[in-house]
């Protein structure tokens, strides 16, 4: 499920998983899968603190509204409009609350989502800056502190709420946590490396 997390620009935000069977993140209507969030944060290059970065982000966007759905009736199967609706009559809430865990798989489904999410929204750029310093970060128009990015960050590591299926993270998280443990930046000193 995605939570809520304190933005600089816009106040509370959505971020996270919302679907078990799929590793797509949202921030509110731009998504992105897990595999490519997790390498845009491995391109962060060493200098961040002294020159800060940018870089751009291809992401799907669905613009709020019918073509988006709502998450929640979907998710409890009484809504099926929008993205939210046909994602999750394809791959519907698990009947047993035990079976809510996200599922270290889901990149397999990528080309289906793809699929899904293309007959309602678009992909576009978004840009990603961090400030030089490394106290301010940017993901398209929503401006993070430091700390709240880690959070996103530690989110995916996590696997959110459910968490992750097992406890065990896809190869990419343990490739970004493995990449931030080694790095030692700054900007990531709010990210548990235990």
């Amino acid at each position: 499920m995605p939570l809520q997390f304190e933005s600089s620009s816009h106040g509370p935000i959505a971020f996270g998983f919302f679907n078990i069977e799929s590793d797509l993140l949202l921030l509110e209507n731009n998504f992105i899968f897990a595999d490519q969030f997790c390498k845009h944060i491995m391109a962060i290059p060493e200098t961040v603190k002294e020159a800060g970065a940018q870089d751009q982000w291809r992401v799907w966007q669905i613009k709020q509204g019918p073509k988006l759905g709502d998450l929640m009736g979907s998710m409890h199967g009484v809504i099926h409009v929008g993205f939210f609706g046909e994602l999750y009559r394809k791959y519907p809430f698990p009947r047993q609350r035990a079976d809510f865990k996200q599922k270290a798989d889901g990149w397999k489904t990528q080309s289906d989502i793809a699929t899904i999410i293309g007959k309602y929204g678009s992909e576009e750029s978004i840009l990603f800056r961090v400030d030089k310093g490394g106290e301010n970060v940017q993901i398209g128009d929503y401006a993070f502190t430091r700390t709240v990015f880690n959070q996103l960050i530690n989110y995916v590591w996590e696997g959110g709420y459910p968490k992750w299926k097992h406890g065990q993270p896809p190869a990419y998280v343990l490739n970004m946590m493995e990449w931030i443990r080694e790095k030692k930046l700054a900007l990531f000193s709010d990210v548990p490396t235990a």
